[in-house]
């Protein structure tokens, strides 16, 4: 967090919370929602101001209840999530976050049944690009052998017999990890993260009333 946001933050402790007018996409693009966007359940416009985007992406974090934010100054301006908290990308270092730092220490490795690529750290959870999944096949591997797209398929198509015939990701210079089997919402929720803190909060604000 940049100095400048805990010294606000010290100076400014009771700000409310802002709710629904910042998202992440699932190609891990920030997106500014007004009211209009807002009430049309729009994804809201593409921020890519370079100086912005960095001073999100150095002040993202979780608060304890599972629900992702950034920290605007003395504000928590939480953050309405398309897919994961985190979004991966190819480059030519290996893979990535869309903060552009890379992805490392991966322990779990998971793949839907939509074919969804995703990642899990300790830090989070990051769900693949979809543009770059054909790259990332070439390091899905059956039997020690790159797998193909018929092959990837089947083996979506029959989870039960997934255990029996397991896939790796072999990224390059790292050690194969077993691919599992998961879907988005089923590992947001074991893993306790909210994708809307904007509809946790109306829920709460109806519970008190």
């Amino acid at each position: 967090m940049d100095e400048i946001v805990k010294a606000a933050i010290a100076k400014w402790p009771n700000v409310p919370h802002c709710y629904g007018w910042l998202a992440l996409d699932a190609r891990g693009n920030w997106r500014m929602r007004d009211e209009r966007a807002q009430a049309l359940k729009l994804p809201g416009d593409k921020i890519s101001n370079p100086a912005l985007l960095g001073f999100i992406n150095r002040n993202y974090q979780c608060d304890d209840a599972g629900r992702w934010y950034f920290q605007n100054g003395p504000q928590r301006v939480y953050i309405e999530l398309e897919a994961t908290p985190y979004i991966a990308r190819v480059t030519p270092q290996g893979l990535s976050l869309q903060s552009g730092e890379p992805l490392t220490d991966i322990r779990h490795v998971y793949l839907s049944n939509d074919g969804t690529l995703l990642f899990e750290n300790a830090n989070g959870i990051a769900q693949l690009d979809d543009r770059d999944m054909a790259i990332c096949l070439e390091w899905i591997r059956k039997d020690n052998q790159p797998i193909g797209d018929d092959a990837l398929l089947h083996w979506l198509e029959h989870a039960e017999q997934a255990s029996s015939t397991p896939l790796y990701l072999q990224l390059p210079a790292q050690a194969a990890i077993l691919i599992e089997q998961s879907d988005v919402l089923g590992l947001m929720k074991k893993r306790g993260f909210v994708a809307s803190p904007a509809l946790s909060a109306q829920h709460l604000d109806l519970q008190e009333k």
